[in-house]
């Protein structure tokens, strides 16, 4: 009754304002109910453009590879995988009620399971999927080379991975500073080029353990690679170097370099050998000196990035 009774009180109350305000009222209720027109509008174009970028991610959104034992290359590191960023394409695309895919912001997804999470274990390669290929250099001789080796990395702008022999990098710190300033990626290769699979424990520790405390004393860096030399290892060598913080690193293909092999024909064969994650083995050779450039460019040419084994163990994606 109250409710009816304050009702007719306002119907009252607006017949007797004068028309000026009866307008403006008026005015204001047609207003107020354009702005909830243009509201409701908004959002239900809103939905549609959000609709058209969700459907664009289902067929285009890459699902990211975990990493993994495989029964032939054992360790093999993970790569994201791509999706679209739904709300950050919206606000990129309005007020256009039309999707553009120029606007579309992609965002990599990272694997369940890492490098990281698996047992011990060799690695040979990189992720299949990831088009790129690192250079492996083993150091414990070869100065010669070395110079002419860096200066065709420097002109192609390439990173190589080195992996040095404790002993080299005792006896040429130079050497090794000269390498490490260039930008390279520095790696454990073992003291005095064992052969690791026929040493016990504790002599795989001190083998180790020595290469990496020469190489901190003289570069500050502590190497987070170990390559056993002439390939050669056993369980008890790759639980050791991760026991010392490193992933035990072989390859996928090699320039077996050290056995003088001709220049043209070594460099053809690693040419055809590489693939999406490949880690090629060479060493400051005659060869490699005279092949590295032509590797290079063959290399890239045929598609392929060129890094370190960082750049290649890590899950981050690469244009392609």
């Amino acid at each position: 009754m109250k409710k009816i009774i304050y009702a007719t009180m306002i119907f009252i109350a607006l017949i007797s304002m004068p028309s000026i305000y009866t307008k403006s009222f008026i005015a204001i209720s047609s207003k107020s109910n354009a702005e909830n027109a243009i509201t409701t509008f908004s959002e239900t174009e809103k939905d549609d453009l959000i609709k058209k970028i969700s459907a664009y991610n289902d067929q285009h959104e890459i699902e990211p590879i975990d990493a993994n034992i495989d029964r032939v290359w054992k360790a093999i590191p993970g790569y994201n995988g791509l999706k679209v960023d739904i709300e950050a394409s919206y606000k990129n695309m309005k007020p256009s009620t039309d999707i553009d895919t120029n606007k579309i912001i992609f965002i990599e997804t990272s694997p369940k399971v890492h490098l990281n999470d698996l047992e011990p274990s060799p690695i040979y390669r990189g992720n299949s999927e990831k088009s790129m290929v690192a250079l492996l250099i083993n150091v414990a001789w070869g100065n010669e080379y070395i110079p002419g080796i860096l200066k065709t990395l420097k002109d192609h702008q390439v990173k190589a991975t080195f992996f040095f022999d404790g002993s080299w990098v005792k006896n040429n710190p130079d050497l090794a500073t000269m390498i490490s300033l260039e930008g390279h990626e520095i790696g454990n290769h073992a003291y005095s080029h064992p052969d690791l699979k026929l040493r016990s424990r504790a002599e795989t520790v001190t083998e180790l353990k020595k290469t990496n405390d020469v190489i901190e004393e003289t570069l500050g860096i502590k190497p987070i690679w170990f390559a056993p030399p002439s390939g050669s290892f056993n369980q008890e060598t790759i639980l050791v170097a991760n026991e010392l913080g490193m992933k035990t690193i072989l390859w996928t293909v090699d320039t077996v370099d050290w056995r003088k092999p001709a220049t043209s024909e070594m460099v053809k064969r690693v040419v055809a050998g590489v693939s999406n994650g490949s880690m090629v083995l060479m060493h400051p050779t005659k060869a490699v000196f005279e092949g590295l450039e032509t590797m290079i460019i063959e290399i890239k040419g045929n598609g392929y990035r060129l890094g370190t084994v960082s750049d290649l163990m890590s899950e981050k994606r690469i244009d392609d």
